[in-house]
């Protein structure tokens, strides 16, 4: 058993990019690999890349470094949507041996008959209109709750992305397989499943590039509904225009979705929104939020939000803050424009300079401090039910509420993984809340 090749694995970005290295690692378990930890001494290491932000592509050599600093004869792969975009680049990284594109990142252990180091990095990428077959996906062992993929690509044009470039066209799980995965992972004492994906509204499309809808989105949902065993089913990012009404409704009455939305809104102003050619205006995200206050008040609702897109004024910087400032949402996720090639908005005028861009980011992100807050306090003094987390966080263990509130108490071991009807009771120092059990511990 001593001749067992050891493997580890590094993930940047996104929830889809976790449940992905989930089931690549899974691959290399099935070929008589053991998996260590990313910090340890291993044979190959494989870093699953992102390519949304600048920080991500830099991120990469500095992981580079740290695998060697562990073993510096280690094989090193290099897979995911960076890989898929700039595989030349990534291959020119000192000490990466592999680089696989985005339909063979799942075929990794067809390409590793040697392991010995090579002078430059080997690419087997393929032109992205190949990426028409889908790869189901879920990630188990990392944590109290399970990704699990549903949906892969995107048809969507927006002029800041690469996503299209990285991943291909939408395509889809069916769904008896999200279903099988779906109770595979439950069968595992996972709690909690987040629903995943590129596009995920867009759900339904076939393989192959066939645009008729299979099924919908609500037909996902209402099914993952009624599988046994399930606690907590949760919907990741779901664009507004995808985000029904049918759905929202569903959800409120439903058995195991949780009152928490994630929907990207990019910018407040419909001139940014045009140039970005996002498929609505603002005026329909205030609809979507309106008709979530209305039927699920204690709903959470997150926004992502790009400051500094070529052409934002500080006047419509400013329609978007106000926008935001007015909305009854719950948090932000600000991310800071990047240029990126082969992009359309990289031809833009009206380029907003870097110390600009900062400055908006960080008014937003202060915006976002305050509605956390505000949510927060609106949830004080009532009932909700906790997953806890496995980790012990300096003595406190941490968990969220079904509608997405963290909160924090002693450590105690026999919590982890488990779900709790408890009282919120006040905002502690570092903004998670406290709370009383509503039932003593058994």
């Amino acid at each position: 058993m001593e001749n067992r090749k050891k493997v580890a694995f590094y993930t940047l970005g996104c929830k889809l990019n976790f449940s992905e290295t989930s089931t690549i690692a899974r691959s290399f378990q099935n070929e008589g690999f053991d998996r260590v930890d990313f910090e340890d001494e291993a044979d190959i290491y494989v870093i699953n890349t992102c390519s949304v932000t600048e920080n991500a592509d830099k991120q990469f050599k500095q992981i580079v470094k740290k695998a060697l600093k562990h073993n510096d004869k280690a094989f090193v792969a290099a897979v995911g949507c960076y890989a898929q975009l700039k595989p030349e680049e990534l291959a020119a990284v000192d000490g990466v041996d592999l680089v696989l594109g985005a339909t063979e990142k799942f075929k990794i252990t067809d390409y590793l008959n040697d392991l010995s180091k090579n002078e430059m990095g080997e690419v087997h990428s393929c032109e992205i209109e190949e990426a028409d077959f889908y790869v189901g996906s879920y990630s188990i062992g990392d944590r109290t709750r399970a990704f699990l993929k549903v949906q892969d690509g995107c048809d969507y044009k927006c002029t800041y992305c690469t996503i299209p470039l990285a991943r291909g066209i939408s395509r889809s799980d069916t769904m008896e397989n999200v279903l099988k995965n779906a109770k595979e992972i439950s069968a595992q004492n996972i709690k909690e499943i987040v629903l995943t994906g590129v596009n995920i509204g867009d759900y339904g499309k076939g393989e192959f590039g066939n645009k008729k809808h299979e099924h919908t989105f609500l037909e996902l949902v209402q099914n993952l509904d009624a599988v046994e065993g399930i606690e907590r089913l949760r919907i990741s990012s779901i664009e507004p225009n995808l985000l029904k009404n049918e759905t929202i409704e569903f959800v409120a009455q439903s058995r195991t979705f949780v009152p928490h939305f994630h929907i990207p809104l990019q910018s407040g102003s419909n001139t940014i929104l045009k140039l970005m050619k996002r498929r609505y205006m603002r005026e329909l995200y205030t609809e979507r939020v309106a008709k979530i206050r209305e039927v699920m008040p204690h709903a959470c609702i997150g926004v992502d939000v790009i400051v500094g897109f070529p052409g934002e004024t500080d006047e419509l910087f400013l329609e978007t803050y106000n926008f935001l400032n007015a909305l009854d949402i719950s948090y932000l996720h600000v991310f800071t424009y990047s240029e990126r090639d082969n992009t359309e908005a990289v031809a833009f005028d009206g380029v907003v300079p870097a110390n600009v861009r900062a400055k908006r980011s960080k008014m937003l992100r202060g915006l976002s401090v305050k509605k956390r807050r505000a949510f927060y306090e609106s949830q004080i003094a009532t009932v909700r039910t906790v997953l806890f987390e496995g980790e012990n966080k300096e003595g406190y263990i941490y968990g969220f509420t079904e509608n997405y509130v963290k909160v924090k108490a002693p450590w105690n071991p026999e919590l982890v993984n488990t779900l709790h009807d408890v009282v919120l009771t006040k905002i502690d120092d570092d903004g998670s809340v406290r709370f009383d059990f509503v039932h003593a511990l058994a």
